[in-house]
């Protein structure tokens, strides 16, 4: 993405102690980066072929991939929220240009990880659907701030917590870039990482 304000921005926490060593190593990166605690849902090393692809993308996701898909969607769901809650309260005009880039971006991106989710196969799929992602995000915190903070402070805290929940993101892409199997979705996790660390750093310009 590149730091401009154009209408279509293409635009961590370790994990705990429980995080339990498997063969699959390369799950560990992605679920250390993100934050998650508990055993991998499946093993993700072998390839899942995938229905409905279309001619020339790539024809596999493995667990791993669609862990990832599942932990993007829901935290683009949270950043849309955020978004949408983001719009009723700030007031600076430049801040309103980025989130409503950033939420046309992401409702695009979240649709294309829908359908690549569900092209995965229900067996990366109901592997993805079983881990727990309670802990991955501190956007209900986040929400609350933003809903309780004076009209004066609305800016800046939107800014602040958009800004943590795009490190995540960022943190999680970085990690699926080297973990990942498929090559679609090690791209997108690439623009995912190259967009949320540009928005960071603008909104860090702007307050």
């Amino acid at each position: 993405m590149a730091a401009d304000l154009s209408p279509r921005i293409r635009a961590a926490e370790p994990a705990g102690p429980r995080l339990r060593r498997a063969s699959a190593a390369l799950l560990g990166v992605v679920l250390t980066l993100a934050g998650c605690g508990g055993p991998p849902a499946a093993d993700p090393s072998p390839p899942v072929p995938s229905a409905s692809v279309p001619a020339g993308a790539d024809a596999t996701v493995s667990g791993i991939d669609a862990l990832f898909l599942a932990m993007m969607v829901a935290h683009t769901e949270q950043t849309l929220e955020i978004v949408r809650l983001g719009l009723d309260r700030v007031t600076d005009p430049r801040i309103r240009t980025l989130i409503d880039a950033v939420r046309a971006t992401e409702t695009d991106e979240l649709a294309t990880m829908r359908v690549w989710l569900r092209d995965a196969g229900p067996s990366a799929a109901a592997a993805a659907a079983r881990h727990d992602h309670s802990g991955h995000s501190d956007a209900a915190a986040g929400m609350a701030r933003l809903r309780a903070a004076a009209p004066a402070d609305a800016d800046r805290v939107l800014l602040d917590v958009l800004r943590r929940h795009q490190r995540t993101a960022a943190d999680l892409a970085r990690a699926q870039v080297t973990a990942g199997t498929s090559d679609r979705v090690r791209e997108l996790a690439r623009r995912v990482e190259r967009s949320r660390t540009a928005e960071i750093e603008l909104m860090g310009q702007m307050g």
